[in-house]
């Protein structure tokens, strides 16, 4: 699969964990995140990948947790935050929890250190972002997807990137694959233990950047 890099370029890649999270599950995918890193580090040089997403810390088990600390360990950074919560004005509880601040100053400190950016997301608030960067001489690939319904990258986001890779195309490459039980294959999956790295199951929702209503 081409991704435009140039020989012995430097790449970071910035991956907005609740976006690209729904972004898989909308197309039916879970992602091995190992393959997705060794995929990219085989046509670029990596410098580093960073990961955001938010956590509900007072939580007695964290869902996400231990995909966190997997990627902790294997050659992501890491980048986290506690959600927050609110009562609106219905006195329905209300959790947040939105990286998008954390994300573009990592992305704008480290702009004239690389020569390509990755974004995996499909945010339309990052347009200005996106041409901040390459202002500074940066190109900039978007990994999202068109191919879901509704399509989960902004038009406006899509035509600011230099390059803009659809998801559906790189889960050839980049989706788990089950154990042997699971698919009756021979198949053995590549990341850590599946029951362990559960890809931000659907408790993360709560991660999105819209506040959500959760019960008393």
């Amino acid at each position: 699969m081409a991704f435009n890099f140039y020989k012995d370029e430097k790449v970071a890649l910035f991956i907005d964990g609740a976006n690209l999270y729904a972004a898989a599950r909308a197309l039916g995918f879970d992602i091995d995140y190992k393959r997705l890193l060794g995929i990219f580090g085989e046509n670029a040089r990596i410098i580093r990948a960073f990961y955001y997403t938010a956590l509900i810390e007072d939580q007695e088990y964290s869902p996400i947790r231990p995909l966190v600390d997997w990627l902790d360990y294997n050659g992501y950074t890491m980048v986290t935050k506690p959600t927050k919560e609110f009562t609106d004005n219905y006195g329905r509880r209300k959790i947040k929890g939105n990286m998008d601040i954390e994300l573009a100053i990592d992305m704008i400190e480290m702009a004239t250190l690389l020569d390509h950016v990755v974004l995996f997301s499909g945010d339309g608030d990052f347009r200005r972002l996106v041409e901040a960067v390459q202002r500074k001489g940066a190109r900039v690939t978007v990994v999202s997807t068109v191919k879901s319904s509704p399509p989960m990258v902004a038009d406006e986001l899509r035509r600011q990137a230099d390059h803009f890779v659809e998801l559906m195309d790189l889960s050839q490459v980049i989706a788990r694959k089950h154990s042997r039980q699971d698919s009756g294959s021979n198949e053995i999956d590549n990341g850590p233990p599946e029951e362990n790295l559960s890809d931000e199951d659907d408790d993360y929702d709560e991660y999105d950047d819209d506040p959500i209503v959760t019960t008393a």
